[in-house]
């Protein structure tokens, strides 16, 4: 039984984390408690000689009774074990000790500590040691530790490889015989390089040993061929696959069912299985699960419904399913899952109820999180000749997630596109980071379903708007499209042509209306299109070959859509167009070509022509002859020569522009920016500051910093709030206005108030005594009594345009800044453009020209051009600000006037709190849902 926060207030369950090791396989970090003591003594007994002796510098074959007292008692803040454990057996520990100066046992303001690994001998090689460390420095960072000392056998080559490896500064010597290494654990761009590589090949291998497992058994094959299971196992035997393939069924009273060897359970089965899909009823699959683990099967499909779908008792039980599931070490796809494909020549897997054919081997990669839209998308790619490397349907999303297929994805050389069907972004942050390092190597196309979580997915909770994530991922480079039928337009185009050069896109066919609709699609979505050239009705095949030729060859163009009709004779076949137009590709390759058609079906199947054999199921064995592995196949692959054809002229513009726009952000990424460093940032006394606020603050609570706090605060990163007077009287208004110097600002704070100038709670350019005293005696008139409207008196600044500038902090996403015009309209428009923390100087420049009243501040009919600049800097120094403290959760500067010279801040409201003990720059962690 493990320790509770219950059982144990000082017990960090928050330090708990599930993590995926190097083979693909999973383990749970815990803290080590008083309970581990059988553990940990079982856990020491499987450990080598050798092993124990690198640990301990001398022969020390067993623990004893102070050891094992020792190593399970701490108190969390001087001396912490945590244990990787795979059930409830340790499979690794590591151990941490506060020292001081003279290296003795210590407590704070000790920063140093010393810190030790012992990992199974069986479990070694699989990065065990790599997340301990991972983990135990996090947990030492949190403590106010800030570096490890540890002694190590100059022959333990292995441990000294993780200290070294790990990317911490470090100093390293030579004392009595041993290796002395010490690690400064401030994170820094190379350890959190480190990291992000592990958590991608680690993530990646899950995945893969998903997708090509050398032996599948499949639970719950009816002995009557009906049910799910009986259906993916038919699929799975009909499609190919390479490896072995078992069926189960608990009351099986034959050798084979479907031809394919059958057992009564997974632990019957007198050979490895690497994968296992699971098609019985909800409240037979733990049963199922634990026959898997014990034979150690590696991952889990899950077709069974009735968890998260069904309600609350449902999403209680797909808990307790993931819990088991990583309790054995392995991964889940599902539940209420589709399943998964890989075209791959030497796996030809499809454990999913896609009927054979297998679909075609392509360069497209398919996630969806539903398992009707992976039908349709299945199908729809299918009749447009367009093949597949993998597909992944993972239902209720429990585990497996499109954040891990992308970490698959990215160094898959097999696939080419990545398309995705989300209904829930889990993790937008770590989604957007996976993304944007995916899509500078390949097209990332992602479909957003709904509004609102479905049921079944359980994801943290964000309080971003659907504009905000669109604005997040376009940032990341992910082409965002709003429907399934775009999401195919597009990566048919994407997955068959090369990427425009620029926005010039050439028009020609044989309609001059279908050009002029062309045309205004083109200008609708942004592009650049030339006068479409009109080849006329009488228009053959050998026209459009010699038109398509030349618009390929001409320097003026970067695409070329064609537009054809049927023809009023016959002479003319659609497969005689579409060899031409291939023909006039061939010539001048390069510029990507799209095909707008009307009412030409042949042409649609000319130009997506297949190769290879005819798309069928192998035959099925005779009855009572067992199934046996299928050799590799030249299996239907589509067509790389296809080109792609649309029934509508919006469509195919729309597919053309969203490929212009990725062409141009993956350009810009020879440019990325720098994330620019200031001289004047207080860094250090910004941190003192936050830490004397929120010494009384609750851990769960927020605070709201007083004007003068807030304005400290800013001007520590060079950030310089306008300074204001209260004015609780019109007396007391006139002596600010004194100090301040005419003319004047009158203006409310009051928070319903606040920023609403539409109101009447801004009086400006008051010149006077006179002038302050009528407009004071008018605005408490008009809206209430100086203690409500709490009056204040402001100099006035050089007159510009108003803007406001934001950053907070989002559960999910991590800290947003925002940018916009100050004021109704833009509120009402939503004209409010955002990216992530931190930005550089190229995300500023981007942020503030995103928004559609930009042209407000470059001069708009004649208007004076205003200093964007300075306006950029305030972007980048507030950006630095929450980044540099995640206590900080949020700041308006509301307004922010730019002028022709230089800025003026108004305003400002700072939010901070406690910080989250770990996020995305933490450890390596499984989100646990």
């Amino acid at each position: 039984m493990r320790m509770t926060v219950e059982s144990d207030p000082s017990y960090p369950a928050h330090w708990e984390a599930d993590v995926v090791l190097r083979d693909g396989g999973t383990a749970r970090i815990r803290p080590i408690t008083t309970e581990d003591a059988g553990r940990l003594v079982s856990f020491y007994e499987q450990v080598s000689d050798e092993s124990k002796y690198y640990r301990f510098f001398a022969p020390y074959p067993r623990l004893s009774d102070r050891d094992v007292h020792r190593f399970t008692h701490h108190d969390y803040v001087d001396r912490v074990g945590l244990a990787a454990t795979i059930g409830e057996e340790f499979i690794g520990t590591v151990r941490y000790d506060r020292i001081g100066p003279d290296g003795r046992p210590a407590s704070a303001p000790a920063d140093e500590a010393e810190v030790a690994f012992l990992v199974q001998d069986a479990h070694q090689g699989r990065g065990v040691a790599s997340a301990l460390l991972e983990h135990i420095g996090a947990v030492a960072r949190e403590r106010g530790i800030r570096r490890f000392a540890a002694e190590v056998l100059p022959a333990n080559t292995k441990m000294i490889k993780v200290f070294t490896d790990v990317g911490y500064e470090q100093k390293r010597s030579f004392e009595d015989g041993s290796v002395h290494l010490t690690l400064d654990l401030e994170p820094t761009a190379e350890s959190l390089a480190v990291q992000r590589a592990r958590e991608q090949r680690a993530e990646a291998r899950s995945v893969q040993r998903l997708l090509a497992p050398g032996s599948v058994a499949v639970v719950g094959v009816s002995r009557s061929g009906a049910g799910v299971g009986a259906a993916a196992l038919r699929n799975l035997r009909d499609s190919g696959f390479h490896g072995h393939l078992y069926a189960v069924n608990e009351a099986v009273t034959r050798d084979l069912l479907d031809g394919v060897r059958a057992y009564r359970s997974v632990e019957d089965v007198g050979a490895p299985v690497d994968l296992a899909v699971i098609a019985v009823p909800a409240d037979r699959v733990p049963d199922a699960v634990a026959a898997c683990g014990e034979h150690g099967v590696q991952g889990l499909v899950v077709l069974s419904a009735g968890y998260g779908d069904s309600g609350p008792a449902g999403l209680a039980r797909q808990r307790e399913l993931l819990r088991q599931v990583r309790s054995y070490g392995m991964r889940l796809i599902g539940p209420n899952a589709y399943g998964v494909i890989n075209t791959a020549p030497e796996v030809e897997l499809n454990a999913s109820l896609t009927p054979a054919p297998m679909p075609m081997r392509g360069r497209t990669g398919l996630f969806t999180q539903s398992g009707a839209i992976g039908i349709a998308l299945l199908s729809a790619l299918l009749r447009r000749g367009e093949g597949l490397s993998s597909f992944v349907s993972a239902g209720n999303r429990a585990d497996v997630s499109g954040n891990d297929i992308l970490q698959y994805w990215y160094e898959d050389e097999a696939t080419d596109v990545a398309l995705l069907y989300l209904e829930t972004l889990g993790n937008p942050r770590k989604f957007t980071r996976l993304a944007r390092r995916t899509a500078a190597v390949k097209p990332v196309v992602v479909a957003k379903g709904g509004r609102h979580t479905p049921a079944g997915h359980v994801v943290p909770g964000t309080r971003l708007s659907e504009d905000t994530v669109s604005a997040l991922l376009r940032q990341a480079g992910v082409i965002r499209v709003d429907t399934v039928t775009e999401l195919v337009d597009v990566g048919l185009l994407l997955a068959s042509q090369p990427l425009p050069a620029g926005p010039r896109i050439a028009i020609l066919g044989n309609s001059e209306s279908l050009g002029v609709l062309t045309y205004d699609a083109c200008l609708t979505q942004g592009l650049r299109p030339l006068p479409p050239l009109d080849l006329t009705t009488a228009a053959s095949p050998a026209d459009f070959r010699t038109a398509l030729a030349a618009a390929l060859a001409s320097d003026d163009c970067d695409a070329v859509v064609v537009t054809a009709i049927p023809w009023v004779s016959e002479h003319a076949l659609a497969d005689d167009l579409a060899d031409a137009l291939r023909e006039a590709v061939a010539e001048a390759p390069g510029k990507p070509v799209a095909v707008v058609h009307v009412e030409l079906a042949e042409l649609v199947q000319a130009l997506s022509a297949t190769r290879g054999p005819a798309a069928g199921a192998p035959d099925s064995p005779a009855a009572g002859t067992p199934w046996t592995p299928a050799a590799p196949a030249a299996a239907t692959t589509a067509d790389p020569d296809r080109i792609p054809s649309y029934p509508a002229a919006e469509r195919a513009v729309k597919a053309v522009a969203e490929a212009v726009r990725y062409g141009q952000w993956r350009r810009a990424l020879a440019d990325a920016g720098q994330v620019p460093e200031y001289d004047d940032i207080d860094e250090t006394g910004a941190a003192a500051q936050l830490a004397g606020l929120l010494a009384d603050v609750d851990g769960g609570a927020v605070l709201t910093l007083s004007d003068l706090d807030a304005r400290e605060l800013l001007a520590r990163y060079g950030i310089r709030v306008l300074s204001t007077l209260p004015a609780p009287s019109a007396d007391a208004a006139v002596r600010a206005a004194a100090v301040l110097g005419y003319p004047v600002a009158l203006k409310t704070t009051a928070p319903h108030l606040r920023h609403r100038a539409d109101l009447g709670g801004v009086r400006l350019d008051l010149t006077s005594e006179a002038e302050l005293r009528r407009s004071y005696e008018e605005l408490t008139d008009a809206l209430g009594k100086p203690g409500e409207l709490q009056p204040v008196v402001q100099a006035m600044v050089p007159r510009g345009v108003d803007t406001v500038v934001r950053s907070v902090i989002d559960p999910a996403a991590g800290a947003v800044l925002s940018f916009g015009l100050a004021g109704v309209a833009s509120e009402l428009l939503g004209d409010t453009a955002h990216r992530l923390v931190p930005a550089t100087d190229r995300d500023a420049a981007g942020l503030i020209r995103s928004i559609r009243a930009a042209p407000l501040l470059f001069g708009w009919r004649g208007s004076d051009p205003v200093d964007t600049p300075a306006l950029e800097e305030v972007l980048l120094r507030l950006s630095r600000l929450v980044d540099d403290h995640p206590e900080v959760i949020g700041v308006s500067l509301e307004p922010v006037v730019v002028a022709v010279e230089g800025i003026s801040v108004l305003s400002a409201t700072v939010r901070v709190a406690h910080p989250p003990a770990r996020g995305d720059l933490g450890p390596r962690t499984l989100p646990s849902y």
